[in-house]
Parts: C-alpha cells; sequence; structure tokens
C-alpha cells in the first residue's frame, strides 16, 4: 500500500486517471476537467504518472489534433481502485470548495459507481447520453452497466448539460420537468430512460 500510494497517493494523481479512463485527453482537455488544479500542478502530476508508468504521452490520432495523454495498461489495473474509492466516499458530503457540475468524465465514473443493479432487474438497452462538447453510450444488461466514451445510435437519447444530468440522476429532479423547461431533450424509448435515470443511489439520503 505504501509503495502504491508513493506512486498515486498525491493530490489529483488518481483523479487525472479518473480523467483517462474513457480515453486519451489533451492537456487543455484535461485541465478543464480537473477544475482547482493549477496547469503547473497538473503537469508536474503527468510528469509523475508518466514516470511511473501509468501514462504515456503520444501523438493524436485524426480528429484529434497535438498530444494526447493516455492510461497505459498499468494505468488501467487502477480502474476498479477508483471505483472502490468512489463507491466508499460516495456517502461523504461535498466541501465547501466542490465544484457544482462535475466534468463529464467524473459524472460517468459516478454513474459506475452509484448503479443498482436490483433498481433493473429484467431491464436491458442502450441510452446515448449527449452532453454539450462529448457524448457516452450507457447499455445496461443482465444487471450490469458498461459505460463508453461514444455517440452511436441507442434505444434512447438523452441531450442535456452534466449539471442537468446529476439533477435527474442524484436530485430526483423529474424528466418531464427538465424537458418542459428545455433543459433536456429526449428522443425515443423514454420509459427505457426513466427507468436507468432511477437506477442510480443516492447515498445523501441514507
Amino acid at each position: 500500500m505504501a509503495r502504491a500510494l508513493d506512486l498515486v497517493g498525491e493530490r489529483w494523481a488518481l483523479l487525472v486517471v479518473r480523467e483517462l479512463l474513457f480515453g486519451p485527453k489533451r492537456f487543455a482537455d484535461l485541465h478543464r476537467g480537473l477544475l482547482g488544479t493549477s496547469q503547473n500542478v497538473l503537469t508536474q502530476r503527468l510528469r509523475e504518472l508518466q514516470d511511473a508508468g501509468i501514462v504515456t504521452r503520444r501523438r493524436g490520432l485524426p480528429p484529434a489534433t497535438g498530444l494526447v495523454y493516455e492510461l497505459t495498461g498499468r494505468g488501467r489495473d487502477l480502474e476498479p481502485v477508483l471505483l472502490a474509492l468512489g463507491r466508499w466516499g460516495s456517502p461523504l458530503p461535498p466541501g465547501p470548495d466542490s465544484a457544482r457540475a462535475l466534468s463529464p468524465d467524473a459524472l460517468m465514473v459516478a454513474l459506475r459507481t452509484t448503479f443498482q443493479p436490483s433498481a433493473i432487474v429484467g431491464t436491458g438497452g442502450t441510452v446515448q447520453v449527449r452532453l454539450p462538447d462529448d457524448g457516452f453510450l450507457l447499455t445496461v444488461s443482465g444487471g450490469r452497466l458498461v459505460v463508453v466514451r461514444a455517440e452511436e445510435p441507442a434505444d434512447c437519447l438523452l441531450a442535456a448539460t452534466v449539471r442537468v444530468v446529476q439533477d435527474l440522476v442524484f436530485d430526483h429532479r423529474p424528466l418531464d420537468d427538465a424537458v418542459r423547461s428545455g433543459d433536456a431533450r429526449v428522443e425515443g424509448d423514454t420509459g427505457l430512460l426513466t427507468r436507468v435515470l432511477t437506477a442510480f443511489d443516492d447515498h445523501r439520503r441514507s
């Protein structure tokens, strides 16, 4: 444990890994997703993670441009650790300096850590979550939730901001209210979407 924390125990280190779980990112995109960290600190953490063989840097493939950072196989091995930490930390109240809205990647990790298979028994399908500058495909099957960064045809589409998705999932905002106000756009199987939105555990209620 001590050796592991020597590599990933510094502030922001595991959050960098979280931001890369769904694929490579440019430095600017990483910085945008890590509200509260400075460019100098992020540069230092990336250097340390590269030295530890957790993150690598390469030239991006089209349509990406410039250099991107991505997890190595060793970095991807941290995924279950991150999810376990997320589940452990979910009941803790947010601090006064906590961001009001999560980054897109943090939102998807939060969905994975709070997903309750028992709430969606017998339900299967796909939901495309389209955010202003990003998109994720959620697949529910056999009591499991799989999340990938992709924009593909799905049984249902939910287009909204990260904050609105947070409200729908964790603050139990009615979907109809978000649609009527223009905060969300829904296409396809709204019944499936409604069931999926209620399949996450808000630990703040406990």
